[in-house]
């Protein structure tokens, strides 16, 4: 009988504004589960980096929020565990959704760029799995910081946001290769990395039913690397 396929998520929060994407979210788990997968969902025990209404979009009341709590939103109550407390070789892959969270909590892309840092204990998790040959996906923003976390071990990779206005400036100045897409159906395969990336809603006008496709295909693709 085939070995299951235990994967990690990690979530950066919850709210496409200030945390993980919640459809980009549920839709990885949905296609890990459909495609016969394990999964465990991960987020670091730490402060947001703010808080945003999601109503108006501006700076939201009541003070920080942590991470891992609001991850577990998505999650459900106690199913989202600490990464600082995960290893990295219990897992066959890793699944990073979207939401701007990934860009103000796991790393400084949102404000620095293509000088961005990646959080240590999320850069020490990611690099784990390239160095040991494992298939990773990358959602949405997701691969900004991926490319920060490939530059920051000495790597080249190629990788999509999207149309990758903006965003694919960035990602050049840190050696990595970006391939424009014309829809969110679409996924970019780097088969050296084993790494699949989807741009979901970088394409904020995506439809939903297309978000869905490429993130499908997207845990399709990094589940047939294991």
């Amino acid at each position: 009988m085939p070995r299951v396929p235990n994967v990690a998520v990690i979530l950066a929060g919850c709210g496409h504004v200030d945390g993980a994407e919640v459809r980009e979210s549920v839709f990885t788990l949905l296609a890990l589960d459909q495609h016969g997968a394990r999964y465990q969902c991960l987020a670091p025990d730490a402060p947001q980096a703010g808080v945003v209404d999601h109503r108006t979009g501006r700076p939201g009341a009541g003070g920080p929020r942590n991470i891992l709590e609001e991850a577990s939103r998505i999650a459900r109550l106690g199913k989202c565990l600490d990464l600082a407390g995960a290893d990295p070789s219990q897992f066959d892959a890793l699944l990073l959704p979207g939401g701007a969270g990934v860009a103000k909590n796991l790393c400084t892309f949102a404000t620095e760029g293509a000088g961005g840092k990646v959080r240590p204990d999320v850069l020490k998790f990611v690099t784990a799995f390239f160095e040991a040959g494992k298939p990773v996906g990358a959602i949405c923003i997701a691969p900004a910081l991926v490319a920060l976390a490939l530059h920051a071990s000495g790597r080249k990779g190629t990788l999509t946001l999207g149309s990758g206005q903006g965003t694919a400036e960035a990602v050049a100045r840190l050696g990595i290769t970006h391939k424009a897409v014309p829809t969110a159906r679409e996924i970019v395969v780097d088969e050296g990395l084993k790494l699949v990336t989807t741009p979901a809603y970088m394409y904020d006008d995506a439809k939903l039913s297309d978000v869905w496709v490429g993130i499908e295909r997207c845990c399709a693709e990094v589940l047939a690397r294991i």
